[in-house]
């Protein structure tokens, strides 16, 4: 084993602060990784507090991780030392199951090995995250950076990129589609900016005015405001497809309504219970609600190269390690446009 320096806590009603990371040694389809910046997602804060009931303490939390390769077990044939790679969401799966055999590990059937917070498949240990030096990954799982990307704002593509591409690309989005994103915030500011590239006909529909400006800014074409009902009725069976990606609970109906016939609403932010609908519309024009999580390893890869092809980078706020827990408590107060990403290198400086 290897010690490297961290980020974690003990426990839920502790702030994060360095700790000691075990990182294992190569196995022989390993890459090893030293990390140079890893993004910030909401769910880093919902298990550093335990708001989903699953932590296993101490944890290590980061998910977004974008670094150069130091080296590679003897069976590696893709990556070698110094190349830049991305690690997402997913470290391993049983790639034996029918979601695995067609590319959609993160659909598992014996459930996928999560970056941090889960149990490694081999030796059972807990998995640690980015918010540390470096990491220990199979081969299959480390993806490809292009090369034209700015590394410092890549990583939140590989957790609110995909989680916004993988819906756009299953629902077959492109020109001449009439798209809606609603709530602008990490995943919303992703869903325009890739909707937009797609060519789509983009629209931000937001509870806020104050957000329209920021929208265009990042490509919608045009703006949307729930709370006026005159124009949602005025923009009732217009949309082909509409991300829906707020996380709290909220009501469904008059995005439904919005909906043309044979159009999908998909969820991609919503953690927890929605109140009821009513399913008279759906049934009516058979409309569709829907989910969708990350995607897969090689649609997480399309997705890096489509950006790179298109230059689609998130907007990111940069931060030391060393900030870590005041960025938490402005990420509650939504005080990002519109993603934090750690600059591991303070973390390194201090050997």
């Amino acid at each position: 084993m290897i010690t490297v320096k961290g980020y974690g806590t003990p426990a839920f009603d502790k702030p994060l602060a360095p700790v000691a990371v075990l990182r294992r040694e190569l196995r022989p389809h390993d890459v090893r990784i030293d990390i140079q910046f890893c993004g910030i997602c909401h769910s880093d804060l919902h298990v550093v507090r335990n708001e989903w009931h699953n932590t296993i303490y101490p944890t290590v939390p980061g998910h977004e991780i974008v670094g150069r390769v130091l080296e590679v077990g003897g069976h590696v044939k893709s990556f070698k030392p110094g190349d830049m790679v991305a690690v997402g969401c997913l470290v391993d799966s049983c790639m034996t199951c029918a979601s695995c055999k067609e590319d959609l590990e993160q659909f598992c059937e014996s459930g996928a090995t999560q970056t941090y917070n889960s149990k490694d498949r081999v030796d059972g240990s807990v998995t640690k995250g980015g918010y540390s030096e470096s990491v220990v990954v199979t081969e299959h799982f480390v993806l490809r950076v292009p090369g034209n990307l700015d590394i410092s704002r890549v990583a939140p593509l590989v957790c609110a990129g995909i989680t916004t591409y993988s819906p756009l690309r299953h629902w077959k989005v492109g020109p001449g589609s009439k798209v809606g994103v609603v709530g602008l915030g990490g995943l919303g500011h992703m869903a325009l900016k890739l909707a937009h590239a797609f060519g789509a006909d983009v629209t931000m529909i937001s509870t806020s005015p104050g957000k329209e400006a920021d929208a265009r800014r990042l490509g919608a074409h045009h703006f949307l405001l729930s709370k006026d009902e005159a124009a949602m009725k005025a923009s009732a069976n217009h949309f082909d497809f509409i991300l829906d990606t707020v996380p709290s609970g909220h009501p469904l109906d008059p995005l439904v309504a919005l909906l043309k016939r044979d159009g999908d609403l998909v969820l991609v932010g919503a953690i927890e219970p929605m109140p009821g609908f009513n399913a008279a519309p759906l049934v009516g024009l058979r409309k569709t609600i829907a989910g969708s999580l990350i995607g897969g390893i090689k649609e997480t890869q399309e997705m890096l190269d489509f950006c790179g092809k298109h230059n689609v980078l998130p907007d990111c706020e940069m931060i030391a390690i060393q900030d870590i827990n005041e960025a938490y408590e402005r990420m509650i107060r939504n005080d990002v446009k519109y993603r934090f990403v750690i600059d591991m290198a303070p973390l390194k400086a201090n050997h």
